[in-house]
């Protein structure tokens, strides 16, 4: 839990179809929710990438959620442990496969096509305090925004419910 005083840094991502360089970091609410509804409005989704304050603990994981979802009925797909370029790319091809095509994805299913040479696995749940789509659920409300997180294998594929599962390397802030 971060400290007194500690804030976690919340950037907004593009989605796929917005050129990188309108990624940004928001510095209050109002600039937070005006710039989400923007993309959102443009193209169906916005990704908020959340980074760990320096106070909080050095294995304290970055994490990257869409927003936007949620309007068509979608859950919020969420992600973490990874770099923000990697978090944003996985994050808008599945969320372009359920904004575009109404792809809907299934509790332990796996996905082969996301991660080359590895299987991601979707796993339905709830938010938590390491994992919070504070931006989603501040827009939908709590009751409405269903959860699925992306999870991805160490480098032998094992997965964290797996036996001998290897964390990743830490992410550099």
């Amino acid at each position: 839990m971060p400290g007194a005083g500690a804030v976690r840094a919340a950037w907004l991502a593009t989605a796929a179809r917005i050129p990188t360089e309108e990624a940004f970091l928001v510095t209050g609410i109002d600039d937070f929710l005006y710039r989400q509804r923007e993309i959102i409005d443009r193209v169906g989704w916005v990704l908020t990438l959340v980074v760990p304050s320096d106070d909080e603990p050095d294995d304290t994981a970055p994490f990257a959620y869409t927003v936007g979802l949620t309007a068509h009925d979608y859950p919020v797909l969420i992600i973490a442990g990874l770099d923000p370029a990697t978090s944003q790319a996985l994050l808008n091809d599945l969320a372009s496969r359920v904004y575009d095509k109404g792809e809907l994805f299934r509790h332990g299913q796996r996905i082969g096509d996301l991660v080359a040479g590895y299987d991601a696995v979707i796993i339905d749940g709830d938010s938590t305090e390491q994992l919070h789509p504070g931006g989603a659920i501040g827009r939908y409300g709590r009751d409405r925004v269903g959860l699925q997180q992306v999870v991805w294998p160490d480098r032998r594929g094992r997965f964290p419910w797996e036996t001998a599962y290897a964390l990743p390397p830490p992410c550099s802030r």
